[in-house]
């Protein structure tokens, strides 16, 4: 009997201590984390561009990423001060929902909007995404390359040259977008005619405002004078003033100028009270008695194209009619924008 307790105490010591001897990892820190792509590009002046997530590959969550000695790819020099510098920047206040059919008032928008002091970029240590803003503007274009150190309850892992960052200037294809284009003639009896379209382009001018100045020019380059009514509406149709929402249109001897507040612009698609969808249309007329279409006499001008500006800034936006020339009536006031 005495035996037989022995027994079973010994095998159950055995299992005991079979078992007290396993040794369980503690969660489980991947070395293959990474960017989707380990190039990320900062267009400077954006309102916000976002690099993807760093996918963690498995590692056990919660787990954080510290951006680690942010440097000149080329030189190894640390990075510029600007990169961790605070500049003011009008953002959306948070929790707000900017309504363009409802705010459309300088007062009812700043009633979204506040000064916030941020830095160019803002690293999340959580995701390990990068969110650029409207201060990288101020950033030095190059390459920057940095470290990342990642830690959970495995510990802490460092990934050398874990991803690079090319501060660039956006292209004017980042800012500016065509969305039509096209032009007729027209008779007195309002008899049209098919001419070539408009030519669109846009030249940024300043980081500074928003603003856009509009003009509509001959095949030289010579600008109409809205002032002057060689530029007028086309009916009850939308032209640039409807696209507005926040200021006054400026006539000038040789433009059409909005601050239009907020990019982008326009805002929305522009819906009649009837329901018609306008989208971005712009309809002009260029009365004939100040324009001469090459091969047909005695025709208005009927532009209609449509734009819009994808971040803050002023802008010239030129719409160029290349088979028109501009009679000259009104005279122009010297140095006007």
């Amino acid at each position: 009997m005495k035996s037989r307790i022995l027994l079973v105490c010994f095998t159950g010591t055995i299992a005991i201590s079979s078992w007290s001897c396993s040794k369980i990892d503690k969660g489980f820190l991947s070395q293959g984390i990474r960017y989707k792509s380990n190039i990320i590009e900062c267009k400077r002046g954006m309102a916000l561009t976002l690099s993807d997530r760093i996918d963690a590959d498995g590692s056990t969550p919660p787990y954080t990423f510290t951006m680690l000695n942010l440097r000149n790819k080329i030189t190894g020099e640390s990075a510029p001060a600007e990169f961790f510098t605070d500049y003011e920047v009008l953002m959306f206040k948070s929790g707000s929902v900017f309504d363009p059919s409802k705010d459309t008032t300088v007062e009812l928008l700043n009633k979204k909007r506040e000064l916030v002091n941020t830095t160019p970029m803002v690293f999340n240590e959580t995701s390990g995404q990068i969110a650029f803003n409207r201060a990288s503007a101020n950033l030095t274009l190059g390459e920057y390359v940095f470290d990342v150190e990642m830690s959970n309850s495995w510990g802490k892992r460092l990934f050398k040259d874990f991803a690079q960052i090319n501060v660039v200037d956006p292209l004017i294809t980042d800012m500016f977008q065509v969305t039509y284009q096209a032009a007729t003639g027209s008779t007195a009896a309002e008899v049209f005619t098919t001419i070539n379209a408009p030519q669109l382009s846009c030249t940024k001018i300043s980081n500074e405002g928003a603003r856009v100045i509009l003009k509509i020019v001959d095949k030289n380059g010579n600008p109409w004078n809205p002032r002057a009514g060689e530029v007028i509406r086309r009916g009850d149709r939308p032209t640039f003033e409807s696209h507005v929402k926040f200021n006054p249109v400026i006539e000038t001897d040789t433009a059409l100028i909005c601050d239009f507040e907020v990019a982008p612009f326009p805002l929305t698609n522009l819906v009649g009270d009837d329901g018609t969808d306008w989208a971005f249309l712009i309809y002009y007329r260029i009365p004939m008695q100040f324009a001469q279409i090459d091969g047909v006499p005695s025709n208005n001008v009927n532009p209609v194209f449509g734009f819009r500006v994808l971040m803050e800034g002023t802008y010239v936006v030129q719409v160029k009619l290349p088979d028109v020339t501009r009679i000259s009536g009104a005279t122009q006031s010297p140095g006007t924008t």
